[in-house]
């Protein structure tokens, strides 16, 4: 897929019933299939009504035929953009006759991504943004729908790109600070070099900060709530889904397996699984739905660790404890507050006091999650961003902060100053690809829907 010249067709619209489905071909030249499909060229960026005929000459569907000549299209390549009515059927008949007079000139199917693969290639986004349209269409709500749609239209990439220059402004200084030794100190002072390495460090610091807001708007938050049989975690789960989305019983062990449910709080998305109560049984059914509960809890976010005035812990939160993901953090809540009657038994018990059949103390906990999971509650300017990005940014510090270490060391240290600045800037170029492995690059499209 990295390198096939070849045309490409796919349906771009998504399966299933519609009014309008959009059929898409991407090619160097795709003059000689636009002829052979309607037997006359097309005006470019204009509509045109056209009718498609199959090899006996019956209609197969009457649409609107949209042409874009290269380079001023969404790939950079001639785009014919076929829209025609919505049946999946009717797409698939449009398909195999656009392959049909398009064998001549191999067209292809797309492969996953590879129209917006050739976009990338051929500079009319960069990979940031490419990034961006398939977040924009996998957004979760309304903030990550803004947060990706500001991304695509450059803002992420911008920033990114401010923070080159900067870096590369500096290694510019001290790389020309290096012919003359003898004046390397009093040179750098004057230029003011260590300034402006802090606040290049303190403008990455605030892109980190904000994607690392942007990828909780992106992929949201993984909730887990766990405790023992019968503490009310089912409950819990429909009260803030606000409906009736698992079975609630006085019965311990009603609930035998994950039972899984999102919701929007404050915008972000959380995911919230409701697991097996935590203990041991007999009962294989119930034990395999433990095993999962375990196995959730090992990838959470958030461990919500329910109790009640009943429940006795034995030793259940340290063992959770053990099982959870670095820097996962445990939110112990008390639950069914309506049938505490002593305000010192209340406040002795836990800092979050609940009750999930009122719903008495469930919108300060909803804060608390938001709070602990580290979303910082601003959607103005929010951007979406991915484990990728996160993992540059972080790297990218790092060769900063050993800069900065060697700026202040002075003589015999400069060379790896600039070392250090040479290697902060490729993890930045990695985010927009402008530095990026061919392989890491066909996995990031390959996880694309086709058509895109």
């Amino acid at each position: 897929m990295m390198t096939r010249k070849l045309p490409i067709i796919a349906v771009a619209t998504a399966p299933g019933k519609a009014g309008v489905g959009i059929v898409r071909i991407s090619g160097q030249n795709l003059g000689a299939i636009t002829k052979a499909l309607f037997q006359k060229q097309l005006s470019p960026r204009k509509t045109h009504l056209v009718t498609l005929r199959d090899a006996d000459g019956q209609t197969v569907d009457q649409l609107i035929a949209i042409y874009f000549a290269a380079p001023a299209s969404f790939t950079g390549e001639d785009v014919l953009e076929l829209q025609c009515h919505g049946g999946p059927q009717l797409l698939e008949l449009v398909m195999k006759r656009c392959l049909e007079l398009g064998k001549e000139d191999e067209l292809v199917i797309a492969e996953p991504g590879e129209f917006t693969l050739r976009a990338y290639l051929n500079n009319k986004i960069d990979l940031a943004q490419a990034e961006a349209i398939a977040d924009l269409i996998d957004a979760q709500s309304e903030a990550a729908v803004r947060g990706a749609a500001r991304s695509l239209q450059g803002a992420f990439s911008e920033a990114i790109n401010e923070l080159i220059e900067e870096i590369t402004q500096l290694r510019i200084l001290v790389e020309s600070t290096l012919d003359f030794p003898e004046e390397e100190i009093e040179f750098l002072e004057s230029a003011q070099a260590r300034k402006r390495l802090a606040a290049v460090k303190e403008k990455l610091q605030s892109l980190r900060n904000g994607a690392e807001q942007g990828k909780i708007l992106r992929d949201g938050i993984q909730l887990v709530l766990a405790g023992a049989p019968n503490v009310g975690k089912s409950s819990l789960l429909n009260r803030l889904a606000g409906e009736e989305v698992a079975i609630v019983t006085p019965i311990a062990g009603t609930t035998r397996d994950r039972v899984k449910e999102s919701i929007t709080i404050e915008g972000v998305p959380i995911h919230i699984i409701d697991t097996a109560g935590l203990r041991d049984t007999n009962d294989l059914v119930e034990a395999k739905g433990i095993e999962r509960s375990w196995d959730a809890i090992r990838l959470a976010d958030l461990v919500i660790f329910l109790t009640d005035h009943n429940s006795g812990e034995d030793g259940l939160k340290e063992q959770i404890l053990c099982e959870l993901p670095p820097k996962c953090p445990v939110l112990e809540v008390l639950n069914k507050s309506d049938l505490i009657s002593s305000d010192l038994e209340r406040t002795k018990k836990s800092p979050i006091l609940i009750s999930a059949k009122t719903g008495d103390g469930v919108e300060a906990l909803k804060k608390k999650i938001l709070e602990l999971v580290g979303w910082n509650g601003s959607q103005e300017g929010a951007i979406v961003a991915r484990r990728r990005h996160l993992d540059c940014l972080e790297r990218a510090s790092e060769h900063i902060a050993r800069s900065e270490q060697f700026a202040a060391n002075g003589n015999n240290s400069l060379e790896l100053f600039a070392e250090e600045l040479f290697l902060a800037q490729n993890h930045l170029g990695q985010m927009t690809g402008k530095l990026l492995p061919d392989d890491l690059l066909g996995k990031i499209f390959s996880q694309f829907c086709i058509g895109k």
